[in-house]
């Protein structure tokens, strides 16, 4: 639990700095264009067209600099953090027999997945889902296991599920599941 809320939160971290470093570089590059209060003279002719062209350039590059070497930086650690992903990715990507027939009859056939208003879903399951996803790292287990509706399954896809969505579904689960080893929901592989 520690574990993906840590890396659910470092996720949405760097979205947010991504999408503020976004903003911050829009907002620089267009507040680059103000017109400067101290006037310079060029001479007797006024400035030239090249003149003018450099000094808007030069503003440009110093307003985006900085923005623009945060990006990099934010880039440089998303790319990092795929690839121990994919390093960290379980070589058996499908459930097997018997962990499908484990995990639907855990569930009564019925899809596990939130509905609205943290009730379960109604509807039959028809798929086994890896709760933290496969392309993530998340391990081919019964313990990440989920038993799914298309619909449900579609909508989650392969994004990290939040810890509060994690605590529901071990609430629900202990509704129907005996077991409190079975309650437990999301694995993730170890990095090799």
């Amino acid at each position: 639990m520690l574990e993906l809320k840590r890396i659910y939160w470092t996720r949405v971290s760097l979205r947010m700095a991504y999408s503020a470093a976004i903003v911050w570089l829009a907002a620089a590059f267009v507040f680059s264009f103000q017109p400067n209060t101290v006037h310079t003279t060029f001479g007797d002719a006024g400035p030239s067209v090249t003149d003018i062209l450099g000094k808007m350039f030069d503003g440009v590059l110093a307003a985006v600099t900085a923005p623009g070497l945060v990006i990099a930086a934010l880039v440089i650690t998303v790319l990092i953090i795929r690839s121990r992903d994919v390093r960290r990715r379980d070589p058996v990507r499908r459930f097997t027999r018997q962990q499908r027939r484990e995990g639907m009859a855990r569930a009564d056939g019925q899809c596990e997945m939130e509905a609205g208003f943290g009730r379960r879903c109604s509807r039959p399951a028809e798929h086994g889902d890896h709760f933290y996803p496969w392309s993530k790292g998340g391990s081919t287990s019964l313990q990440n296991f989920v038993a799914a509706c298309s619909g449900c399954n579609r909508a989650k896809g392969a994004r990290i599920p939040s810890p509060s969505q994690q605590e529901r579904l071990e609430r629900r689960r202990r509704t129907y599941v005996t077991l409190e080893d079975a309650v437990i929901v999301g694995e993730r592989q170890p990095l090799p």
